[in-house]
């Protein structure tokens, strides 16, 4: 099975997101960099999501030119697959997914010795300062829910751990009769979401922090936090 993936640059800096493997991704400073990286990035994610790891070549099915600071992983792209409506049973594989995801986060957070050690410089992007610390990175995960079920019509909040405000958030969303059919729509800033964005927005970001906490208990030297991570 060839790795389908849309391609969303700001000039050769690339972010490269797999279509089958909803909310794998890699960085590169070019195409050809992300696309070396993304076997590995397949795989990987085919382990924690216990799917068959595909073997094919790496493609490019869609292309999105952005001004975004793709770097900092700032990313505005929907894929063209994501402006039709789910399917139930496609819903449910990808709400499992994010639920899974969360579960995990939370316990990767949870197993840090110290969650308030940080081992980098302050350093700012475009949209602020880093977070730093094992509880600054968690949080920051947790709390886009309200950002992102608000783009989609949904009211939800962003209290109690990751896991509950995110199921929560769910559960509002399919109060309504026809939630898996809510055509695509722009926020403030002229941005496309859809139901399929925003359940990939939610694993993809979960993948970055993830691995950032995994870095720092890497320099922390806290080997607790080994056996929690999955991502």
């Amino acid at each position: 099975m060839d790795i389908r993936c849309v391609w969303e640059h700001n000039g050769e800096d690339t972010l490269l997101f797999s279509v089958d493997r909803v909310g794998a991704y890699t960085r590169g400073a070019s195409l050809a960099e992300a696309m070396a990286k993304m076997p590995a990035e397949a795989a990987a994610y085919s382990r924690w999501a216990e799917l068959p790891c595909p073997d094919g070549e790496v493609t490019v099915m869609q292309e999105a030119e952005c001004y975004l600071a793709i770097a900092d992983a700032d990313s505005e792209v929907i894929f063209d697959t994501e402006r039709t409506p789910l399917a139930p049973m496609e819903y449910e594989v990808l709400k499992g997914l994010v639920l899974s995801s969360a579960k995990d986060v939370l316990t990767m957070y949870r197993s840090f010795a110290d969650a308030d050690a940080a081992a980098d410089p302050p350093r700012e992007t475009f949209y602020g300062t880093v977070p730093r610390s094992a509880r600054a990175m968690y949080e920051h995960t947790k709390n886009v829910n309200a950002a992102y079920f608000d783009k989609l019509g949904v009211t939800a909040d962003n209290e109690g751990d990751i896991f509950t405000c995110r199921l929560a958030g769910l559960e509002a969303l399919e109060e309504a009769e026809d939630f898996l059919a809510v055509a695509p729509r722009k926020d403030g800033f002229g941005e496309w979401w859809s139901l399929s964005k925003v359940l990939r927005r939610f694993l993809w970001h979960d993948r970055i922090h993830a691995r950032a906490m995994w870095r720092l208990a890497q320099k922390l030297g806290d080997s607790s936090v080994q056996n929690t991570f999955r991502f």
